[in-house]
């Protein structure tokens, strides 16, 4: 695998050679790349949202009556203080899954979407709160590039780098075939990982920063899993929020 060099038209991460059936080129209208792998296609735009907004976005994620939101060690906060907390844009929650027992998944999430469009995954169903303006302004913009209209988004937030996302495919039934999703993150850069299911060693770990926005599509879901691993050595918040189209 080839490191290439930071620059606007090539790839700021290592890439398969074109021999695993890989490949991408610069879309210049969209301002970012378009991704080929076997079975699915990415597009990657690493300055979606510039500074300005992505920043504001942070602030409007964190938003509350208790504590100096950009000052503060949120993973800190045990789970019943960070319950009593009043968001003021967003209704965050600590899941659970049923694994060997009651346990808390290492992130904290939010679901909002149009009237009826609940999620279910991982043992947890989701009913959606509604769209509030801030929300609303994100996935238009990135509806412009994807091209579809999405009827919801799962918000999740890593509060520092032990908190990640264990392999999966969003491939579960409300979101139908070959879906797209549209991932936008801002805060912390982390790796978000994909790798082919019939060959582990063919693996992508891509950096996605404050402001980037990931597309994902063609069947993707049924070929590849994609995770976000730890990374010991992040300790800000990141907010990843994916738009999905619920059937």
């Amino acid at each position: 695998m080839d490191l290439f060099p930071t620059d606007k038209h090539i790839l700021p991460f290592e890439f398969p050679d074109e021999d695993e059936g890989c490949s991408y080129q610069w879309n210049e209208a969209l301002q970012g790349f378009d991704i080929v792998v076997p079975h699915g296609k990415l597009f990657f735009a690493p300055n979606f949202f510039n500074e300005k907004i992505s920043d504001r976005s942070v602030e409007y994620l964190l938003e509350n009556e208790s504590y100096d939101s950009m000052n503060i060690d949120w993973k800190s906060i045990p789970i019943e203080e960070f319950e009593k907390i009043k968001f003021t844009n967003i209704t965050w929650q600590q899941e659970y899954i049923n694994l060997y027992g009651r346990k808390a998944i290492p992130r904290l999430t939010a679901w909002y979407g149009d009237e009826g469009k609940s999620y279910s995954y991982s043992g947890i169903k989701q009913e959606p709160n509604s769209w509030n303006k801030g929300l609303t302004y994100i996935k238009e913009k990135v509806e412009e590039v994807a091209g579809v209209h999405f009827n919801s988004v799962l918000l999740n937030w890593y509060r520092n780098g032990d908190d990640y996302l264990n392999w999966h495919a969003d491939d579960e039934k409300e979101l139908g075939i070959n879906p797209v999703i549209g991932s936008v993150n801002f805060g912390a850069t982390r790796d978000f990982q994909i790798r082919n299911n019939a060959n582990r060693e063919l693996k992508l770990t891509i950096p996605l920063a404050h402001g980037t926005l990931l597309l994902m599509s063609g069947e993707l879901q049924i070929f590849w899993q994609h995770a976000v691993p730890k990374r010991k050595k992040v300790n800000k918040s990141r907010f990843n929020l994916t738009f999905r189209m619920i059937t």
